[in-house]
């Protein structure tokens, strides 16, 4: 195995690793066949613990390429198992921060929809209820600060993810007019862009669930990253 790119490693034990996947950078696999977190952490666990075969890793949870953040992967079939069990039924908990165009008009809410994904397309939309194979999508928000700039009227917020859908935050905001800064996918503000994988304003920067084995709480957390956080930063909007 040969080292490549490597990804931030928060913490590793013989059940889980958790790192910090760039925004840019694919969860697994992908057409593309650019270096992926998956493959990316799998070459930096065989060198740094000095392993005479490749390891075990399996994937739990994914985030969209533009999207950074922090992830947690098992390292056995057992820890996979559980893990993914804490995400069908709830107990894995996913905060984001994100940026997104317009000024929200609460300060706090709730969105409720239905996603359709498109596989050939690969996006994601909101539909009637009845739609055949819909599913429920469902959000909370809170909102930090509402700046002015020279690109226009942002919002910063907090989401937590009650549901985990394909797109799930890009497709809800955009679908009430608050597209994520940066997203050539949904935001029509940025669609004329051609920089498919360009990072956009949003951030997974905290996961919380049950360790796999010892049952102990454990959350995670990183400070956002990208060039949106950073022009909120300069603006010292907060």
């Amino acid at each position: 195995m040969r080292r490549k790119r490597e990804v931030k490693i928060l913490y590793k034990d013989q059940d889980i690793a958790v790192c910090e996947k760039p925004a840019g950078m694919p969860t697994a696999d992908d057409k593309s066949g650019d270096m992926d977190v998956f493959h990316s952490l799998k070459n930096q666990l065989f060198f740094e613990e000095n392993l005479d075969r490749e390891p075990e890793l399996y994937v739990i949870h994914r985030l969209d390429r533009p999207v950074g953040g922090v992830m947690v992967f098992a390292r056995t079939k057992e820890a996979a198992a559980e893990l993914s069990r804490q995400v069908r039924e709830h107990i894995f908990e996913k905060d984001y921060q994100a940026i997104v165009n317009g000024w929200l008009p609460e300060e706090d809410g709730v969105f409720t929809d239905y996603l359709l994904k498109d596989d050939k397309k690969n996006t994601s939309c909101t539909v009637p209820e009845e739609t055949k194979g819909a599913k429920k999508a469902e959000l909370s928000y809170e909102v930090l600060d509402m700046v002015e700039t020279g690109e226009g009227k942002l919002t910063y917020c907090l989401i937590h993810l009650m549901t985990g859908r394909h797109h799930q935050i890009r497709v809800q905001f955009a679908a009430r007019g608050f597209g994520l800064y940066g997203d050539t996918k949904y935001n029509k503000k940025f669609q004329k862009t051609k920089k498919q994988y360009e990072e956009i304003g949003l951030y997974a920067t905290r996961i919380s669930f049950r360790h796999p084995v010892t049952g102990e709480a454990c959350t995670f957390k990183a400070e956002p990253k990208g060039k949106a956080f950073f022009m909120l930063e300069e603006l010292d909007a907060w």
